[in-house]
């Protein structure tokens, strides 16, 4: 029997015990990923920037023709028919894209996410237990005390360390679990064109993103089980970007106890959820350090290209502001996720209306969850669901 061959009996073993006694096959390997000590083994983790080698994977093509070259250059991103996209045996809809921006283009997007997308008006966590005045500036109120830190004394965290989300254009209500009009600020104009650039590449030349969700993850974060379906409108794609520290992320189906497939990642990384796999459960239960000889992966470590379009959207980070960029993602992971709320000429209900969803990101929870109380919202470990 190859290794291989026994891994999988292995694992199949696994989830038959974990469904006698009581407990769903997404829940265990959530907890087997998650677990610290011994550390998992992650053999059976999918990563596609080792190609299609693995047997549930497939490439998949795109549309290049719908997306121009010069347009996806100035977006940061490689013409589209460079792009390495796969799909998954099984999952119908979802599309996996393996780093498809030019090199060097990453950092500006980090520093979009750590400097720029959390100011106000925009909405973060630490709205919910702190003043607005004491939450305008949150980059610089931090950077001085990130570029002095790694003296190896035990110091306070920043604002930025202790962000964990933040929303862009229909801001997410956890109280009522909907979007409204009236909780609505502009969305960023560079990260629709990237994403309208990465959706209709995908096949879906319409979309129109009107609400982000960023999380910010540390070492010790994990993003319980869930699935999106507060949009009003499922017929376009959830858009999920992910930049620094890899993380291992779960894909399962339409019911908790259904199993679950594993796969790395890796910075730059994109993934669209569509059609079927647009409403299924998903989780991350970890984030994997790099190694301490290269705290950084390799993509973040070059800036743009000199000779990139005038009117590019992707311009080349202060030096200044990249040293704190990089303090930031050594240890750390960023993940955008961008969606369309409605669909074309629908508009929100009226009155109270409750629209569900089983979001939970939890720095702390084994599971995650469906439900977050008044508590825990008000805590800085907690957020909204990453896809």
């Amino acid at each position: 029997m190859s290794c291989r061959v026994e891994s999988s009996f292995k694992m199949a073993k696994m989830a038959a015990s974990m469904l006698e006694h009581g407990e769903d096959a997404f829940r265990k390997l959530f907890k087997f990923y998650k677990r610290r000590n011994p550390p998992p083994d992650f053999s059976e983790v999918i990563d596609f920037s080792k190609g299609s080698k693995h047997e549930k994977v497939f490439s998949t093509e795109l549309s290049p023709a719908a997306v121009g070259e010069n347009e996806a250059r100035k977006a940061g991103l490689q013409p589209v028919r460079e792009w390495k996209a796969f799909g998954l045996k099984g999952y119908p809809g979802f599309i996996f894209i393996s780093n498809p921006f030019l090199p060097g283009s990453q950092q500006y997007w980090v520093k979009q996410c750590l400097k720029v997308y959390l100011q106000k008006p925009n909405v973060c966590n630490l709205d919910m237990h702190m003043t607005a005045a004491e939450t305008e500036n949150i980059w610089e109120k931090s950077t001085q005390l990130m570029r002095s830190k790694g003296s190896g004394k035990r110091e306070p965290k920043t604002l930025l360390e202790k962000l964990r989300w933040v929303t862009l254009g229909y801001h997410y209500n956890w109280d009522t679990k909907m979007y409204s009009a009236e909780h609505h600020t502009p969305f960023p104009a560079d990260l629709h064109s990237v994403s309208k650039h990465v959706a209709a590449a995908c096949g879906f030349p319409s979309f129109t993103a009107e609400a982000g969700i960023l999380n910010y993850y540390h070492s010790d974060s994990s993003l319980g089980i869930h699935v999106d379906e507060s949009e009003l409108d499922h017929t376009q794609p959830l858009l999920s970007f992910s930049f620094g520290q890899s993380a291992v992320f779960l894909l399962g189906g339409t019911k908790r106890e259904d199993p679950a497939t594993a796969m790395f990642m890796h910075s730059g990384d994109i993934m669209v959820m569509s059609g079927h796999s647009r409403l299924l459960y998903h989780a991350v239960p970890r984030i994997v350090p790099a190694p301490a000889a290269a705290p950084l992966p390799p993509c973040l470590l070059q800036g743009p290209e000199r000779s990139a379009p005038e009117d590019s959207l992707v311009r080349r980070v202060k030096e200044e502001d990249w040293e704190v960029c990089t303090r930031y993602m050594r240890t750390s992971r960023v993940n955008m996720t961008v969606r369309q709320v409605l669909g074309l000429g629908q508009a929100f209900p009226s009155g109270e209306t409750r629209i569900q969803t089983l979001s939970a990101f939890s720095k702390d929870s084994a599971e995650g969850g469906e439900n977050i109380n008044s508590k825990k919202r008000k805590s800085s470990s907690d957020g909204y669901g990453e896809s």
